[in-house]
């Protein structure tokens, strides 16, 4: 009989760690534990996801850069940007001029990243910080996109109301909820079109569409009331605030420093790192 209850024993731990591990990608283990995972897999992230740029350009990127047609300098912030799978997709379409803003939390994902998109490294700053405490003032970007991240991230509303708060009036969110056998095992990171729409709507957006996209994926687009007109260019300097005080920065060297000294490191490989953010040392 205790061979048995050994046996069911370790095939119930078995059970856990491919949901906690494989299905929630340690979702419910905490933000350090999803950004190990991702850290883990990043040189082979592409490959995982089976990443088929035509099909990016066409149910994302085009979408998108039509949207945008009549803004010449459109700023778009990627959140869970990954291997800037969105940015590269985007930047193959000759009608989008913007830049786009990839911010992850898993560092060998950015690199990834970086080392992807070295061609439009000046179009394409990433940001290493967590996507519930965005760096950037309210009312900033034309568009924010989060793509298939939301339910692995701790707290999914707190996140969506950061990417409303630094979404411009008019501008355009794109992201995605978790559909499919494997949502109903992700309880309270996952959401029922009817559930999500109503959520997107309390956080004050508008004409919510949700349209299927992948097995495991809809594709929600909506809009912040308000009426979007074209600005001048605006460089990265104007987008960005000090983690630890809120002030505007500027560069210097290898950082962006705000008027409290505060500093804002930039690793060799380009890569603004929001959180090694730190006082001046002396």
């Amino acid at each position: 009989m205790a061979w048995v209850i050994g046996v069911l024993a370790v095939l119930l731990l078995g059970v856990l760690i491919y949901w906690q591990l494989i299905i929630a990608e340690g979702a419910y283990l905490g933000r350090r534990v999803v950004t190990l995972l991702y850290d883990w897999s990043a040189k082979m992230y592409d490959r995982i996801k089976q990443f088929q740029p035509r099909y990016e350009q066409w149910f994302l990127a085009r979408p998108l850069a039509k949207a945008l047609f009549s803004f010449p300098n459109p700023w778009i912030l990627d959140v869970a940007t990954g291997t800037a799978r969105l940015g590269r997709a985007l930047f193959r379409e000759v009608s989008f001029r913007g830049r786009v803003a990839g911010l992850d939390l898993s560092r060998k994902m950015l690199e990834q990243a970086a080392a992807k998109t070295k061609k439009w490294s000046d179009r394409l700053p990433l940001f290493w910080q967590n996507a519930s405490d965005l760096p950037f003032p309210a009312d900033t970007f034309e568009v924010v996109t989060c793509l298939e991240a939301l339910e692995f991230m701790p707290d999914p509303e707190t996140v969506l109301s950061e990417m409303v708060r630094v979404l411009r009036p008019g501008g355009i969110l794109m992201t995605t909820n978790r559909i499919g056998r494997d949502a109903k095992w992700m309880p309270g990171r996952t959401y029922d079109a009817e559930a999500f729409e109503d959520m997107l709507r309390d956080l004050g957006l508008e004409m919510v569409r949700i349209r299927p996209w992948q097995e495991d994926y809809d594709l929600v687009w909506a809009v912040k009331p308000g009426s979007l007109t074209p600005l001048d260019p605006r460089p990265l300097e104007d987008l960005l605030r000090c983690p630890l005080c809120g002030a505007e920065v500027h560069r210097e060297d290898a950082a962006f420093v705000c008027g409290a000294a505060h500093v804002i490191p930039i690793a060799d490989d380009g890569i603004i790192e929001i959180v090694n953010a730190h006082p001046p040392r002396s």
